[in-house]
């Protein structure tokens, strides 16, 4: 197989009870806590700003109806538009920096093993995974190293790094677990060492693109009888996505623009405002700039 992927399991027995609320307002308000029956709320700890100016999060902050995590260095969507628009590749990790896959034995009746970039994790990807985790009791998802994907699909493809795509497809709860750095091709050793019963790949949209003229990736498991396709049922792709941002590109560029600049501005107002004693600026305050100076 060539270099092998790390593989991640999740805890079998992690719960996540919640809700989705559509179209909730941007800056979070006591009544919209009270609404939802919600303690508090919670948000990394980056700064958040609305039009005006002032901390989105100013009103549950003085109530002391908020609490703030630690987020994950690196992910913003400012950042991933401008990966789009910039077509850069800084971003990409080189496979040598995957470690050695560790081998666990398996006991389970029927294995599901999915493979692919999962770039820009969208509406598309939750739906093939969902209806792949229900062909068995255990959804592996193999994730493409960032320079297989760019291989086949150019560019500067994929646009979130590899461990930016394991962290949104993990946090998915019908994956059991991920194999990073997955090759392209599902051979028979993948099959094997994982005793998958089941190989599946999407109908809408496959992992690699019509120009793509090397072997089937899928041709082991084809033999063996056990590939299945699998209808999402959305239209939705990465590339979709892409040309939405494409063709308003002038449109977020400019928003881009302010919202770094309006960043910039509630930094340096942290920096000003007392500290926790810890050496660390405090977001937990609120924060107010003047956006008059922001155009």
């Amino acid at each position: 197989m060539g270099r092998r992927g790390l593989q991640i399991s999740k805890f079998s027995n992690y719960q996540t009870n919640f809700q989705v609320v559509r179209g909730a307002p941007y800056v979070t308000t006591i009544a919209t806590l009270d609404k939802y029956n919600c303690e508090f709320c919670i948000h990394g700890d980056d700064i958040s700003m609305s039009a005006d100016g002032r901390d989105t999060y100013e009103e549950v902050k003085k109530v002391g109806r908020y609490r703030e995590c630690k987020r994950t260095a690196g992910v913003s969507t400012t950042d991933l538009v401008g990966r789009m628009l910039l077509l850069t590749k800084s971003h990409h990790v080189q496979d040598d920096h995957i470690e050695e896959h560790k081998e666990r034995a398996r006991s389970l009746s029927q294995v599901v093993y999915v493979c692919g970039s999962f770039d820009l994790f969208h509406l598309g990807h939750l739906l093939f995974l969902e209806k792949a985790a229900k062909l068995g009791d255990y959804l592996i998802v193999g994730i493409l190293s960032d320079q297989v994907v760019n291989e086949y699909k150019g560019s500067n493809h994929p646009i979130m790094s590899l461990h930016e795509r394991v962290l949104s497809v993990l946090a998915y709860k019908p994956v059991n677990e991920v194999v990073i750095g997955a090759p392209l091709a599902v051979t028979g050793e993948i099959l094997d060492r994982f005793n998958v019963s089941v190989v599946a790949n999407g109908i809408i949209h496959q992992h690699h693109d019509e120009d793509y003229d090397g072997p089937d990736p899928y041709e082991e498991p084809k033999k063996r009888g056990i590939f299945v396709e699998v209808d999402s049922e959305s239209s939705m792709t990465t590339e979709n996505i892409i040309e939405r941002i494409i063709s308003h590109r002038i449109e977020y560029e400019a928003r881009n623009r302010k919202k770094e600049r309006k960043e910039a501005a509630a930094f340096a107002a942290l920096q000003k405002m007392s500290q926790n004693g810890s050496g660390k600026i405090d977001t937990n305050n609120t924060v107010v700039i003047d956006t008059k100076c922001i155009r």
